[in-house]
Formats: C-alpha cells, sequence, structure tokens
C-alpha cells in the first residue's frame, strides 16, 4: 500500500458516482425482496452495471492522463519511469 494518498480530479466525482451506484443498488434488492418481475430486475441491473463500468472507465482514462503527462515530464528531465503501473491497469479496461 501506499503512505501517501493517491488522488487524481476525477476521484470526487468518481466517488459520488459510486454512492449513487450504491443507492440504486440497495434498490434493487429491495425490489427482489419484494418479489418485483425478473425483467424490471434485470433492467435495473443492467442501469447498475453500466454505471459502474462507467466510474471505472471515468477512474483509469484520469489516471492515465495524470499519469501519462508526469511520466512523460520525468523523461523529459532525464529521470527513469517505470511503465509497469500502465500495464496493470489495462487489465482493468
Amino acid at each position: 500500500m501506499q503512505d501517501t494518498p493517491h488522488r487524481h480530479q476525477s476521484h470526487d466525482d468518481v466517488v459520488k458516482r459510486l454512492k449513487r451506484v450504491d443507492g440504486h443498488l440497495r434498490r434493487v434488492i429491495a425490489m427482489m425482496e419484494d418479489g418485483r418481475p425478473c425483467v424490471d430486475l434485470a433492467q435495473q441491473l443492467q442501469a447498475v452495471e453500466k454505471a459502474v463500468c462507467q466510474a471505472k472507465r471515468t477512474l483509469i482514462q484520469d489516471h492515465l492522463d495524470h499519469c501519462l503527462d508526469d511520466s512523460v515530464a520525468a523523461i523529459a528531465q532525464g529521470q527513469s519511469v517505470s511503465l509497469d503501473e500502465f500495464k496493470q491497469i489495462t487489465k482493468y479496461l
């Protein structure tokens, strides 16, 4: 784990989006417990899944933009840069 927080500009927006997803998922669970039709449940679960995927996409894109800029700047200054983190995050695209 890191000692210092790793934050990007999009993190606050992603957290807000995930909190909305959490609320939506809780409503879907309540719908299921109330015996709502499976078609309604599947539709709502699709919406939850899409929202989570969009949050992930936003996080990864922001990470790549931010960290790529940092890496390019470091290379320009003659510093050694590892691309391992970029390779790791691409697994989640």
